[in-house]
């Protein structure tokens, strides 16, 4: 009768727990639903806190020109960060360019520094969060395409925070569903969508992610997350000695002051226009910001 009692006990205490990660995800994914491209009348999405202030932002002038310097200079060669690349300054930038209008922005979600460090609990709202917002071109520009990528401004809005080249974020980002959560693990490049607590990947990085499984559940993928991450996170001796990086400041040069929107060089999809001097960079394999 004891053992019993026990088994119900613990059979109990196992259906709680899958209800309230079943919840926890279906939370999580009916609030971070795809944010498509809204037509005048639609409602804007809820999920993204100040969108209309994204949506005039990736629309304004200034995005605009700031993507025609962007395209205006020819991407970089090297696999190295390099020495920024100064853009000239045109008083018109989109002169000769064919026309373009940068999309409306989707969201960007990153794992979370606590859930690949195996602190923070395997359920969707502390897995993931949002950390972005991506904006692709309506059209390829002289066979380029870019995304504008916008960063929350404390306080609340959004910021430019890059330029960088190609689509593939923004392709990636649009392909949550209603139920699903698309999330990317930027150290290896890859993609991932979130159904409910199952963890399925989107490309050829987040396969090798998930050492070639077709879906791991999320506490799975947690534990492959710490064996990669957990001794690397920020204050390890990893991150202390210099060895990782991460998005931050480009270093000033003599030929590219403060002033001078840059163009910085990383590997094939880690290009980056930089106003002023900040650049986005792209973070070794093996960290997480």
């Amino acid at each position: 009768m004891h053992e019993r009692t026990s088994s119900k006990r613990a059979a109990s205490r196992l259906s709680r727990l899958t209800t309230a990660l079943v919840l926890s995800a279906s939370a999580l994914l009916s609030a971070n639903g795809p944010a498509h491209a809204a037509a005048p009348m639609d409602p804007l999405p809820a999920d993204i806190p100040d969108y209309q202030a994204a949506l005039d932002l990736v629309r304004s002038a200034d995005v605009h020109n700031t993507v025609c310097r962007f395209l205006s200079v020819p991407v970089p060669q090297g696999d190295g960060v390099g020495t920024p690349q100064p853009i000239p300054d045109k008083a018109d930038p989109c002169e000769g360019m064919p026309a373009f209008t940068v999309k409306d922005p989707l969201a960007l979600n990153e794992i979370t520094p606590g859930f690949a460090a195996g602190t923070s609990p395997p359920i969707p709202t502390e897995a993931v969060r949002l950390t972005h917002l991506v904006s692709a071109l309506s059209a390829p520009v002289n066979g380029r395409n870019a995304t504008v990528m916008l960063a929350p401004t404390q306080g609340g809005g959004w910021h430019l925070a890059a330029v960088r080249e190609g689509d593939s974020d923004a392709t990636y980002a649009g392909r949550a569903t209603v139920g699903t959560l698309v999330f990317a693990e930027p150290q290896i490049r890859g993609w991932y969508q979130l159904r409910l607590t199952t963890v399925e990947p989107l490309n050829d990085q987040a396969r090798q992610g998930l050492n070639g499984q077709s879906s791991v559940s999320l506490s799975a993928y947690q534990k492959l997350l710490e064996a990669r991450y957990a001794d690397k996170l920020p204050g390890s001796a990893y991150d202390t000695t210099g060895m990782s990086s991460g998005y931050g400041a480009a270093k000033k040069t003599e030929n590219a002051p403060s002033s001078t929107p840059v163009l910085v060089a990383g590997s094939g999809a880690a290009l980056a226009l930089a106003g002023g001097a900040f650049a986005f960079r792209r973070r070794r394999r093996g960290t997480v910001a």
